[in-house]
Protein backbone atom coordinates (compact mmCIF):
# COMPACT_ATOMS: atom_id res chain seq x y z
CA UNK A 1 0.00 0.00 0.00
CA UNK A 2 1.10 3.36 -1.03
CA UNK A 3 -0.41 6.46 0.25
CA UNK A 4 -3.42 4.35 1.93
CA UNK A 5 -3.65 2.58 -1.60
CA UNK A 6 -2.45 -0.33 -3.39
CA UNK A 7 -0.94 0.60 -6.83
CA UNK A 8 -4.45 -1.12 -8.91
CA UNK A 9 -6.40 1.82 -6.71
CA UNK A 10 -3.54 4.93 -7.73
CA UNK A 11 -4.03 3.73 -11.00
CA UNK A 12 -7.33 4.35 -11.47
CA UNK A 13 -7.93 6.85 -8.99
CA UNK A 14 -7.28 10.68 -9.55
CA UNK A 15 -4.88 12.07 -7.62
CA UNK A 16 -4.51 13.38 -3.80
CA UNK A 17 -2.37 16.84 -3.19
CA UNK A 18 1.41 15.28 -2.90
CA UNK A 19 4.98 17.12 -2.20
CA UNK A 20 8.12 16.45 -3.39
CA UNK A 21 11.34 18.70 -2.14
CA UNK A 22 13.89 19.40 -5.29
CA UNK A 23 16.83 21.43 -3.10
CA UNK A 24 15.26 24.35 -2.08
CA UNK A 25 12.32 23.88 -3.87
CA UNK A 26 8.78 22.48 -3.14
CA UNK A 27 6.69 20.88 -5.78
CA UNK A 28 2.96 20.43 -4.99
CA UNK A 29 0.36 18.21 -7.07
CA UNK A 30 -3.04 20.43 -5.99
CA UNK A 31 -6.19 18.35 -7.72
CA UNK A 32 -9.32 20.25 -8.87
CA UNK A 33 -10.86 17.90 -10.91
CA UNK A 34 -10.78 14.62 -12.80
CA UNK A 35 -11.65 13.40 -16.71
CA UNK A 36 -12.64 10.31 -17.81
CA UNK A 37 -10.77 9.10 -21.20
CA UNK A 38 -12.39 6.61 -23.55
CA UNK A 39 -8.94 4.44 -24.56
CA UNK A 40 -9.61 4.39 -27.95
CA UNK A 41 -11.12 7.66 -28.42
CA UNK A 42 -8.74 9.80 -26.90
CA UNK A 43 -5.78 7.46 -27.96
CA UNK A 44 -7.45 6.53 -31.92
CA UNK A 45 -4.48 4.76 -32.98
CA UNK A 46 -4.75 2.24 -30.18
CA UNK A 47 -6.51 -0.60 -30.35
CA UNK A 48 -9.10 -2.71 -27.77
CA UNK A 49 -6.42 -5.72 -28.10
CA UNK A 50 -3.83 -3.50 -27.10
CA UNK A 51 -5.88 -2.24 -23.91
CA UNK A 52 -6.31 -5.36 -23.21
CA UNK A 53 -2.66 -5.91 -22.12
CA UNK A 54 -3.11 -1.71 -20.24
CA UNK A 55 -6.29 -2.88 -18.00
CA UNK A 56 -4.57 -1.79 -14.85
CA UNK A 57 -5.22 2.24 -16.04
CA UNK A 58 -8.94 1.42 -16.82
CA UNK A 59 -11.71 2.23 -14.13
CA UNK A 60 -14.36 -0.28 -13.79
CA UNK A 61 -16.02 1.42 -16.67
CA UNK A 62 -13.36 0.86 -18.97
CA UNK A 63 -12.07 4.89 -18.46
CA UNK A 64 -8.67 6.05 -18.60
CA UNK A 65 -8.34 8.07 -15.35
CA UNK A 66 -6.87 11.32 -16.09
CA UNK A 67 -6.39 13.69 -12.99
CA UNK A 68 -6.78 17.98 -13.69
CA UNK A 69 -4.77 20.37 -11.40
CA UNK A 70 -1.78 22.45 -10.70
CA UNK A 71 1.69 22.40 -9.93
CA UNK A 72 2.34 24.36 -7.12
CA UNK A 73 6.22 25.40 -7.08
CA UNK A 74 7.60 27.30 -4.11
CA UNK A 75 10.91 28.46 -2.84
CA UNK A 76 11.97 31.43 -0.11
CA UNK A 77 8.31 32.21 0.36
CA UNK A 78 7.63 32.75 -3.90
CA UNK A 79 4.50 30.85 -5.13
CA UNK A 80 4.53 30.05 -9.09
CA UNK A 81 1.35 27.96 -10.66
CA UNK A 82 1.98 25.51 -13.40
CA UNK A 83 -1.67 25.42 -15.37
CA UNK A 84 -4.62 26.10 -13.75
CA UNK A 85 -7.25 23.06 -13.87
CA UNK A 86 -10.83 23.17 -15.36
CA UNK A 87 -12.34 25.66 -13.06
CA UNK A 88 -16.41 25.47 -12.15
CA UNK A 89 -17.01 25.06 -15.33
CA UNK A 90 -20.17 22.99 -16.71
CA UNK A 91 -19.13 22.22 -20.27
CA UNK A 92 -22.12 20.72 -22.60
CA UNK A 93 -21.69 17.85 -24.95
CA UNK A 94 -17.91 18.44 -25.42
CA UNK A 95 -15.52 15.65 -26.00
CA UNK A 96 -17.68 13.39 -28.16
CA UNK A 97 -16.46 10.41 -28.41
CA UNK A 98 -12.91 10.73 -26.55
CA UNK A 99 -14.41 11.94 -22.88
CA UNK A 100 -16.43 10.26 -20.95
CA UNK A 101 -17.07 12.93 -18.09
CA UNK A 102 -15.21 15.90 -16.78
CA UNK A 103 -15.47 18.23 -13.81
CA UNK A 104 -13.20 19.99 -11.70
CA UNK A 105 -14.23 23.45 -9.18
CA UNK A 106 -11.35 21.96 -6.21
CA UNK A 107 -8.52 23.95 -6.99
CA UNK A 108 -9.17 27.19 -4.44
CA UNK A 109 -9.96 24.65 -1.62
CA UNK A 110 -6.90 22.62 -2.27
CA UNK A 111 -4.70 25.49 -2.10
CA UNK A 112 -5.91 26.67 0.68
CA UNK A 113 -5.81 23.25 2.82
CA UNK A 114 -1.72 23.92 1.92
CA UNK A 115 -1.88 27.32 3.44
CA UNK A 116 -2.33 29.35 -0.22
CA UNK A 117 -4.44 32.28 -0.93
CA UNK A 118 -4.61 32.87 -4.56
CA UNK A 119 -3.24 36.45 -4.02
CA UNK A 120 -0.19 34.38 -2.60
CA UNK A 121 0.38 33.20 -6.46
CA UNK A 122 2.84 35.70 -8.80
CA UNK A 123 2.67 34.13 -12.24
CA UNK A 124 0.61 31.04 -13.93
CA UNK A 125 2.81 29.33 -16.22
CA UNK A 126 0.69 27.34 -18.75
CA UNK A 127 1.87 24.03 -20.23
CA UNK A 128 -0.92 25.44 -23.12
CA UNK A 129 -4.46 26.84 -23.21
CA UNK A 130 -6.99 23.73 -23.38
CA UNK A 131 -9.32 24.13 -21.29
CA UNK A 132 -8.21 21.73 -18.51
CA UNK A 133 -5.45 24.01 -18.25
CA UNK A 134 -6.96 27.70 -18.24
CA UNK A 135 -10.01 26.90 -16.04
CA UNK A 136 -9.29 29.58 -12.90
CA UNK A 137 -7.73 31.77 -15.09
CA UNK A 138 -10.34 33.04 -17.22
CA UNK A 139 -13.58 32.30 -14.68
CA UNK A 140 -14.65 33.17 -11.08
CA UNK A 141 -15.43 30.97 -8.07
CA UNK A 142 -19.45 30.89 -7.72
CA UNK A 143 -20.73 33.93 -6.36
CA UNK A 144 -17.83 36.06 -7.15
CA UNK A 145 -16.65 38.35 -9.91
CA UNK A 146 -13.06 38.41 -9.84
CA UNK A 147 -10.85 35.87 -11.39
CA UNK A 148 -8.90 34.62 -8.46
CA UNK A 149 -5.11 35.01 -10.67
CA UNK A 150 -6.16 38.23 -12.51
CA UNK A 151 -3.23 39.99 -10.28
CA UNK A 152 -0.89 36.94 -11.21
CA UNK A 153 1.20 37.27 -15.02
CA UNK A 154 0.14 34.80 -17.08
CA UNK A 155 2.84 33.15 -18.93
CA UNK A 156 2.51 31.28 -22.18
CA UNK A 157 5.03 30.58 -24.70
CA UNK A 158 5.44 32.44 -27.66
CA UNK A 159 4.22 30.34 -30.88
CA UNK A 160 0.93 29.17 -28.55
CA UNK A 161 -0.30 32.55 -27.66
CA UNK A 162 0.86 33.63 -31.72
CA UNK A 163 -1.48 30.87 -32.87
CA UNK A 164 -3.78 30.35 -30.25
CA UNK A 165 -6.70 30.91 -33.11
CA UNK A 166 -5.76 26.87 -33.74
CA UNK A 167 -7.27 26.30 -30.16
CA UNK A 168 -10.69 27.34 -30.69
CA UNK A 169 -11.90 24.43 -32.77
CA UNK A 170 -10.61 22.06 -29.15
CA UNK A 171 -12.88 24.41 -27.16
CA UNK A 172 -10.87 27.11 -25.98
CA UNK A 173 -13.19 29.91 -27.00
CA UNK A 174 -12.76 33.28 -27.84
CA UNK A 175 -13.97 34.67 -24.52
CA UNK A 176 -11.71 32.05 -22.47
CA UNK A 177 -8.85 33.72 -24.59
CA UNK A 178 -10.25 37.51 -23.84
CA UNK A 179 -10.10 37.35 -20.22
CA UNK A 180 -6.67 35.72 -20.33
CA UNK A 181 -5.41 38.30 -22.44
CA UNK A 182 -5.10 41.34 -20.26
CA UNK A 183 -2.34 39.20 -17.66
CA UNK A 184 -0.67 37.28 -21.03
CA UNK A 185 3.22 37.77 -20.93
CA UNK A 186 4.81 35.49 -23.56
CA UNK A 187 7.67 33.09 -23.00
CA UNK A 188 10.64 31.73 -25.09
CA UNK A 189 12.03 28.61 -25.23
CA UNK A 190 15.51 28.15 -22.48
CA UNK A 191 13.53 31.37 -20.57
CA UNK A 192 13.82 31.41 -16.74
CA UNK A 193 10.67 32.45 -15.37
CA UNK A 194 11.13 31.50 -11.72
CA UNK A 195 14.17 30.79 -9.79
CA UNK A 196 15.36 27.14 -11.21
CA UNK A 197 12.10 26.57 -13.35
CA UNK A 198 13.12 27.14 -17.22
CA UNK A 199 10.50 26.91 -20.11
CA UNK A 200 11.31 24.36 -22.78
CA UNK A 201 9.16 23.84 -25.92
CA UNK A 202 7.72 20.77 -26.63
CA UNK A 203 5.59 21.44 -29.67
CA UNK A 204 3.04 19.02 -30.62
CA UNK A 205 0.32 18.34 -28.50
CA UNK A 206 -0.64 22.22 -29.77
CA UNK A 207 1.48 24.82 -31.57
CA UNK A 208 3.50 26.09 -28.75
CA UNK A 209 3.33 23.45 -25.93
CA UNK A 210 5.90 23.74 -23.18
CA UNK A 211 7.27 21.84 -20.99
CA UNK A 212 8.94 23.02 -17.59
CA UNK A 213 11.96 21.93 -16.02
CA UNK A 214 12.76 22.63 -12.16
CA UNK A 215 15.24 21.63 -9.79
CA UNK A 216 18.73 21.89 -10.07
CA UNK A 217 21.63 19.20 -11.62
CA UNK A 218 21.07 16.82 -8.40
CA UNK A 219 17.37 16.04 -8.58
CA UNK A 220 15.44 17.57 -11.49
CA UNK A 221 11.72 17.68 -12.35
CA UNK A 222 10.31 17.68 -15.72
CA UNK A 223 6.94 18.89 -15.72
CA UNK A 224 5.81 17.73 -18.81
CA UNK A 225 1.90 19.00 -19.54
CA UNK A 226 -0.05 17.35 -21.94
CA UNK A 227 3.03 15.54 -23.95
CA UNK A 228 1.90 12.26 -21.97
CA UNK A 229 -1.88 11.59 -20.75
CA UNK A 230 -0.99 8.45 -19.58
CA UNK A 231 1.79 6.20 -18.70
CA UNK A 232 0.76 3.33 -21.20
CA UNK A 233 1.85 5.59 -23.88
CA UNK A 234 5.61 5.18 -22.64
CA UNK A 235 5.50 1.70 -24.45
CA UNK A 236 3.27 3.44 -27.47
CA UNK A 237 4.88 6.36 -28.31
CA UNK A 238 2.46 6.44 -31.28
CA UNK A 239 -0.53 7.14 -29.54
CA UNK A 240 -0.97 10.42 -30.20
CA UNK A 241 -3.73 12.14 -28.29
CA UNK A 242 -7.20 13.08 -30.13
CA UNK A 243 -6.96 17.16 -29.92
CA UNK A 244 -2.79 16.89 -30.79
CA UNK A 245 -2.13 19.39 -33.19
CA UNK A 246 0.98 17.75 -34.80
CA UNK A 247 0.68 13.75 -34.18
CA UNK A 248 4.60 13.55 -35.89
CA UNK A 249 5.73 16.21 -33.58
CA UNK A 250 3.83 14.89 -30.19
CA UNK A 251 5.36 11.31 -30.78
CA UNK A 252 8.47 12.72 -31.27
CA UNK A 253 8.63 14.28 -28.05
CA UNK A 254 7.02 11.23 -26.27
CA UNK A 255 10.05 9.29 -27.46
CA UNK A 256 12.42 12.08 -26.20
CA UNK A 257 10.86 12.25 -23.23
CA UNK A 258 10.44 8.69 -21.79
CA UNK A 259 14.78 8.57 -23.21
CA UNK A 260 15.32 11.37 -20.73
CA UNK A 261 13.04 10.47 -17.48
CA UNK A 262 15.21 7.22 -17.35
CA UNK A 263 17.80 9.66 -16.09
CA UNK A 264 18.53 8.65 -12.38
CA UNK A 265 18.55 12.60 -11.23
CA UNK A 266 15.34 13.09 -13.37
CA UNK A 267 11.37 12.75 -12.19
CA UNK A 268 8.52 13.60 -14.59
CA UNK A 269 5.39 15.35 -13.75
CA UNK A 270 2.19 14.26 -15.11
CA UNK A 271 -0.40 16.29 -14.32
CA UNK A 272 -2.99 13.53 -16.28
CA UNK A 273 -1.43 10.44 -14.06
CA UNK A 274 -4.04 9.60 -12.08
CA UNK A 275 -2.82 9.29 -8.19
CA UNK A 276 0.55 8.33 -10.08
CA UNK A 277 1.79 12.11 -10.92
CA UNK A 278 5.17 11.69 -9.70
CA UNK A 279 7.56 9.19 -11.18
CA UNK A 280 10.35 8.09 -13.12
CA UNK A 281 11.09 5.79 -15.78
CA UNK A 282 12.68 2.56 -16.04
CA UNK A 283 13.24 0.00 -18.32
CA UNK A 284 13.37 -4.39 -18.03
CA UNK A 285 15.82 -6.53 -19.42
CA UNK A 286 13.60 -6.70 -22.68
CA UNK A 287 13.54 -2.85 -23.16
CA UNK A 288 9.79 -2.53 -21.95
CA UNK A 289 8.96 0.61 -19.92
CA UNK A 290 7.83 1.26 -16.33
CA UNK A 291 6.15 4.43 -14.50
CA UNK A 292 7.59 3.93 -11.19
CA UNK A 293 5.98 6.67 -8.67
CA UNK A 294 8.02 8.74 -6.49
CA UNK A 295 6.11 9.77 -3.42
CA UNK A 296 9.06 11.46 -1.46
Amino acid sequence: MLYGRSMDERLRTPATIRSLRLGETTVTYVPDGACYLTPTGWFPTSTEQEWAAHSAYLDDAGHVVAGIGSLLVERDGRALLIDAGFGPYSPQGEGGDAVAGIHGGALLENLAQLGRAPRDIEAVAFTHLHIDHIGWAWQPAPGDDRLPFAHAAHLVSEPEWTRRDLLEPHGTSRKMLDALAPAVRTVTDGEEIFPDVRVRLSTGHTPGHATYVIGSADRRLIAFGDALHSPAQLNHPDWHAAPDHDTSQSTDVRRALAAELQRPDTIGFGVHFADVVFGQVRADGDGRLAWVPVDE
